[in-house]
């Protein structure tokens, strides 16, 4: 047989074989995948604010018209005046007159200035006030994982389950599965 065909049939049988077993030491080198430890749902918390408002009755006084109480004065003291002046007679009259108009003065601003605080009206008013609304949403999955002998943490859109799957150099395919 001729030296050149047994040849290459040796070095084509030791390149098959080595072929083989690349290809066989894939396969059997370990698992294609790094391992979960840890899967929890991320949540934010959401701020949202509204406006709260509602209608409550308020009590208001009245504008004053007269705010030296005049009116309440001048008719305190002539009425004081006139009562005054039933009283005794000669100075004792005038002077009774007097004092009678100085106290009616004094009683009817006290009366007057007691009827305008109480001369109130009720309205309604709406009142309004900013209150906020807080809310937890999930925004994805922190995720722990064991990947070339160190822990990893790392946030998916997803929940990968227990393993994710390594592309060819070994690093972490991270593409959401598709949902069948």
């Amino acid at each position: 047989m001729n030296k050149s065909i047994l040849l290459g049939a040796v070095l084509g049988a030791v390149g098959v074989t080595a072929g083989g077993a690349m290809a066989t030491y894939g396969w059997v080198s370990g698992p294609q995948y790094a391992e979960v430890l840890a899967v929890a749902p991320a949540l934010e918390t959401v701020k949202t604010p509204r406006e709260v408002c509602e209608d409550v009755q308020v009590t208001r006084r009245r504008a004053v018209q007269d705010q030296h109480q005049i009116a309440g004065t001048v008719i305190g003291a002539v009425a004081g005046g006139l009562l005054g002046n039933q009283v005794g007679g000669g100075n004792g009259k005038k002077l009774a007159t007097v004092a009678g108009a100085a106290a009616g003065g004094y009683a009817g601003n006290k009366v007057q200035e007691g009827m305008q605080a109480r001369d109130t009206y009720v309205t309604t008013e709406r009142r309004c006030k900013q209150v906020v609304d807080s809310e937890q949403r999930q925004v994805g999955f922190d995720v722990q994982v064991q990947h070339k002998g160190a822990l990893r943490q790392l946030r998916l859109s997803y929940d990968p389950g227990k393993r994710i799957p390594l592309d060819e150099q070994g690093e972490l395919l991270l593409v959401q599965p598709a949902q069948g």
